[in-house]
């Protein structure tokens, strides 16, 4: 059965059976929720601390020196 005929089927229901229905079929899928546990993520602070060394103050500023050094430009 597919999930259009299902659709069908249930708008066919009355309110109350509507009703009914989903208080019968969300305890199952909440269950199935639980079950299925989630990969956990990586937290965003540390996905670069094994990089090796940051970058120094000095180098912080050279570079930024360099990016802004055509800053700005005539052409646009």
């Amino acid at each position: 059965m597919t999930l259009e005929e299902v659709l069908n089927l249930v708008k066919q229901l009355s309110l109350v059976d509507k009703v009914r229905l989903i208080e019968r079929v969300a305890p199952e899928i909440e269950q199935e929720l639980v079950e299925s546990h989630p990969t956990p993520r990586q937290s965003l602070w540390g996905l670069c601390a094994d990089l090796g060394t940051a970058p120094s103050a000095s180098e912080i500023d050279r570079i930024r020196r360099e990016q802004w050094a055509n800053f700005p430009r005539e052409d646009l």
